[in-house]
């Protein structure tokens, strides 16, 4: 099986996460952000992540590629723990401000999805549409990551184990993992020590990297 990503996209990580968690191969292709012939060739639309079954067959969508290798690789699903609506509810609100912090640090990681200029500048324009200038939300840093840390306060409660946030893997890790994985690249932002521990816990399992080493 091959499967295509972007290294940042939170919903790459979580296809990425159930191939790592279920010690299940598959081969990663990185796209350029702005190759929009690749995906539209495999699917019709510019979309990732796709899988490409092996049957050459292929399936967007990361929570129905999550379900396909759960169900159908492995001795048996994983993802059979109970879900939270506080932690969902938490994902929602971070999500209001974290990809202002993040976007315009992608581009400065030397990610494979933006080795070319014209990759950089596509997604520059394409975000920048959505959120405003990469430079006015860097200087947002502070205010905006104010509001993530103490959303980050709320969430350290609700997290039972650093295994899995709701004691038994579940499609909340599918969900949460991504989301907290990308805050890594805001160098200033300070994890509470259960949601850290998650991290890097999560990390290993899933053998999804963190960003700690590229945080700006």
């Amino acid at each position: 099986m091959k499967l295509y990503i972007y290294e940042h996209c939170p919903f790459c990580a979580r296809a990425r996460m159930i191939f790592g968690l279920k010690h299940i191969p598959v081969e990663q292709h990185i796209l350029l952000s702005d190759d929009s012939k690749s995906p539209t060739n495999m699917i019709g639309e510019k979309m990732v992540p796709i899988l490409q079954k092996d049957d050459g067959s292929y399936m967007p969508e990361s929570l129905d590629i999550v379900d396909y290798i759960d169900s159908n690789y492995g001795d048996k699903p994983i993802l059979t723990g109970d879900r939270s609506a506080k932690i969902a509810k938490l994902i929602t609100q971070i999500n209001q401000y974290d990809y202002r912090l993040e976007c315009p640090r992608y581009i400065k990681m030397n990610l494979a999805e933006f080795a070319t200029q014209s990759a950089i500048d596509d997604f520059t324009t394409s975000k920048a549409q959505k959120m405003g200038s990469f430079a006015d939300c860097l200087a947002q840093t502070e205010t905006l990551a104010s509001f993530v840390a103490n959303l980050l306060n709320e969430l350290e409660p609700l997290i039972i184990s650093p295994d899995a946030c709701n004691g038994r893997l579940s499609l909340d890790d599918i969900c949460l993992f991504p989301v907290l994985r990308n805050l890594t690249c805001v160098k200033n932002l300070m994890f509470p020590v259960k949601i850290k521990s998650y991290l890097q816990s999560m990390s290993e399992q899933s053998k999804v990297n963190l960003f700690f080493d590229k945080a700006i």
